[in-house]
């Protein structure tokens, strides 16, 4: 997964404080940046067009993780929920457009 940003340093942030994100910011190159066991890319708006990702992101408790999306600057676009299939899901904006939905498989505690 791609998102191209306006802020590639803040969008890193956001990331880190959100989902313990690590990954460093290269220069001259995308900052590749690790969530769990996945690697999305983050682009500089300018060598492509504005872009948001929309991206789904298990978490081990998507309560937790919410709060800290929210404290990080997103959004709330749906708070947390318990889904028909099994999923504890919120959904939030972050502030460079990009939504994420954080769930978990119903194996941890909600607070």
């Amino acid at each position: 997964p791609r998102m191209v940003v306006s802020d590639v340093a803040g969008a890193v942030e956001f990331l880190r404080a959100t989902f313990d994100a690590t990954g460093d910011i290269p220069e001259g190159r995308p900052a590749e940046i690790g969530i769990g066991d996945s690697l999305v890319m983050v682009t500089p708006a300018g060598e492509r067009e504005l872009f948001p990702a929309l991206l789904y992101v298990y978490v081990s408790d998507a309560d937790e993780a919410y709060r800290r999306a929210v404290a990080a600057g997103a959004e709330t676009l749906e708070e947390p929920l318990d889904t028909p299939y099994g999923d504890r899901r919120a959904m939030v904006r972050d502030p460079y457009g990009n939504i994420f939905q954080i769930a978990h498989r119903g194996t941890a505690v909600a607070s």
